[in-house]
């Protein structure tokens, strides 16, 4: 577990549990030098003082604001530590609310809240289990890193943590990035729904991040001299036009593959297209000819069968004709 990056105490009413934060998550994204592509040396940058040209350290440099133009007010972390807030040492718990009432949006950063000495163990259970038979989470203040946040406190398994949130005017207005109206039929909707059924799970499952995988591979390729791998699969084309039950329909199916299930994919009968009136009177146009060109089949099958028929008996009677002359005597001539 890494270091705690701040300590203090959640102030729950008259209540004052000891605490230490600690980060929640960590960052496994690959990072990058920047270097000279002609020799590959490293470019570095240095942190200089336009005034007298000096290279400065760490230490010797602080915060400053702008107060007016050409004006730096310099802001120590000792100027931020005495400020009269009673948030500076504090996680000030200043309502409860439903979980379900929070818009995921303006949550940020986690952190593990941990009980800082014997002392905390009792409180902390206390805010604990009421956060878990309320089914209600915390909202909160606090000071970290210069400037006082806005912070949810849930429970997680048997650990209290702490999302730090953005505060409401820090929320862009998503209003004018919707798209058109669109009418959506009911068989659509139906199907998107199965689609959502046949991808369900009880809990989120595992994932991998398969591009950091990908760019390991191909670092590691390059190191050893060798070509990286090809890349597989075909780039869709961006904007294609495509049938959307047709699109439900099919991805239902690819979902039912991947967890073996069997059976018909179909998420129902496809929908009549557009001007679904000419469809079916082509279909029913299609049909009257199927109908005529199979009576006229039958008729000329009819009629093969009778004119057959016809010469049979012709022959049969040419037949009984010769017989009769065949038994009729000549004449004397």
């Amino acid at each position: 577990m890494p270091r705690p990056i701040w300590t203090g105490a959640i102030s729950f009413g008259l209540v004052t549990i000891p605490i230490k934060v600690l980060p929640a998550t960590e960052n496994h994204t690959i990072s990058f030098r920047q270097i000279h592509l002609e020799d590959g040396g490293r470019v570095r940058y240095r942190k200089v003082c336009e005034l007298d040209g000096k290279q400065l350290t760490d230490d010797e440099i602080t915060r400053g604001f702008e107060y007016a133009k050409d004006t730096l007010v310099a802001v120590t972390d000792e100027d931020l530590d005495g400020m009269p807030l009673p948030t500076a040492k504090a996680i000030e718990i200043v309502t409860f609310v439903p979980a379900g009432s929070i818009d995921p949006v303006r949550i940020g950063a986690s952190y593990y809240l941990e009980g800082d000495g014997q002392v905390a163990a009792k409180p902390y259970k206390l805010l604990r289990q009421a956060l878990e038979r309320s089914a209600k989470v915390a909202v909160a203040k606090f000071a970290l890193r210069g400037r006082e946040r806005l912070g949810l406190l849930r429970v997680k398994q048997d650990t209290l943590v702490l999302h730090a949130m953005h505060w409401p005017d820090e929320i862009r207005s998503p209003e004018s990035l919707a798209p058109e109206p669109v009418e959506l039929s009911d068989e659509e909707v139906e199907g998107a729904l199965a689609l959502m059924d046949t991808m369900s799970e009880e809990h989120m499952p595992e994932l991998t991040d398969h591009y950091r995988e990908a760019l390991e591979d191909v670092i590691a390729a390059k190191a050893e001299g060798r070509e990286p791998a090809a890349a597989g699969g075909e780039e869709k084309p961006a904007g294609e036009v495509v049938d959307l039950m047709a699109a439900l329909d099919a991805s239902v199916a690819a979902a039912r593959e991947r967890r073996g299930e069997g059976g018909d994919a179909t998420v129902h009968e496809m929908p009549a297209p557009e001007k679904s009136g000419r469809g079916t009177a082509k279909k029913a146009a299609g049909k009257k000819t199927a109908a005529k060109k199979a009576t006229a089949k039958k008729s000329a099958a009819g009629k093969g069968a009778a004119k057959k028929s016809a010469a049979g008996k012709g022959a049969a009677k040419k037949t009984a004709s010769g017989k009769t002359a065949a038994r009729r005597p000549r004449r004397a001539s």
